[in-house]
């Protein structure tokens, strides 16, 4: 590819129904665990990227805003990867537009370093399957790597004692799952969260005494998920994700100060969750760091389940199902 090429790709925020929470390895984006999502088909982020061989720096603009501080360092940081991976100098102008609310639990940075591990990829001519893109997205942001597929996506933290540890940890799609789900994401609120997912994730790690207990329990869960998900058990998909998230709830809960993002709000949805199953109506609550609550449940039961929630919470609730991987929507020279 020439300099001056322009790229625009397109990806879904995903969530897990087996969380990441921790890394092994800060620099690499290196998880303690392996993770197992489900990428929507709401939400998309659209990112441009285009070269500009004259620019003495990068260009970043994130929803109509020229970023500055945290967002932009982590943008340039990332395409500096991509440019040393290259082989190429020019910097970058780089429009992102989020539909997803950023920082408030619902994957805005699954979404956003996915399409722009895309988009710059191409941009830069930097050659790759599909595997190694999610190499690529991992690096920006932990939980991009899986919305590079879509569908349910499995997240391999990979060996720890791998000769390239970099290389063992990559995403690929759960082609033998056979369930037909959906998440009713309850938006309680779209404002940015207290506490960034990245210390929260560094705090529970270092000073929570339940953590170890819940990556063995994660290790156990995931395998057992994979083994539903053949079957089509949509009551065990359900719970073992539910059980997971409040598990990674509590253990942020127990850290030294402790982590909390769940309100009276998030409480409440929850208690009605509850509810609907022991009325008899398959669904199952998980939670990202944030207050907002995404309900899994059968597709064919989504929209019952959406409206049992609007009647019970002011919210926002929107309706997703499987939603497609990362994709190329124009590359311009």
């Amino acid at each position: 590819m020439t300099a001056g090429e322009t790229a625009v790709a397109v990806a879904h925020p995903n969530i897990a129904l087996i969380k990441y929470w921790g890394k092994r390895d800060e620099r690499l984006v290196l998880p303690v665990t392996d993770s197992l999502s489900m990428t929507l088909d709401v939400f998309p982020t659209t990112t441009t990227v285009r070269l500009d061989p004259g620019a003495a720096a990068d260009h970043v603009v994130m929803d109509g805003v020229l970023a500055q501080g945290e967002a932009l360092r982590r943008v340039t940081a990332f395409l500096h990867l991509v440019r040393e991976r290259a082989g190429r100098r020019e910097r970058a102008v780089v429009d992102t537009r989020n539909s997803v609310p950023v920082g408030a639990g619902l994957a805005s940075s699954a979404s956003g370093f996915a399409a722009l591990a895309l988009a710059a990829a191409h941009a830069y001519g930097l050659p790759g399957n599909a595997e190694e893109l999610s190499r690529l997205a991992r690096r920006g942001s932990g939980s991009a790597a899986r919305s590079v597929f879509g569908g349910f996506v499995v997240w391999h933290a990979g060996d720890p004692g791998a000769p390239d540890p970099d290389r063992a940890s990559y995403a690929q799609p759960v082609t033998d799952a056979r369930l037909d789900a959906a998440l009713v994401a309850v938006v309680l609120d779209e404002g940015p969260k207290p506490v960034s997912s990245r210390e929260a994730m560094r705090r529970t790690v270092a000073t929570s005494p339940l953590y170890r207990d819940w990556v063995a329990d994660s290790r156990t869960d995931l395998a057992r998920m994979r083994a539903a998900l053949r079957a089509g058990d949509m009551a065990t998909v359900g719970a073992i994700s539910e059980r997971n998230a409040l598990g990674m709830h509590a253990t942020m809960e127990a850290a030294r100060p402790a982590v909390r993002y769940r309100t009276a709000a998030t409480d409440a949805v929850l208690g009605h969750v509850r509810r609907l199953r022991a009325e008899g109506l398959g669904a199952w609550a998980t939670m990202d760091a944030g207050p907002n609550v995404k309900v899994l449940c059968a597709s064919a039961d989504a929209e019952r389940v959406a409206a049992r929630m609007r009647e019970v919470t002011d919210a926002r609730v929107v309706v997703a199902r499987g939603g497609p991987g990362a994709r190329l929507r124009q590359v311009t020279t």
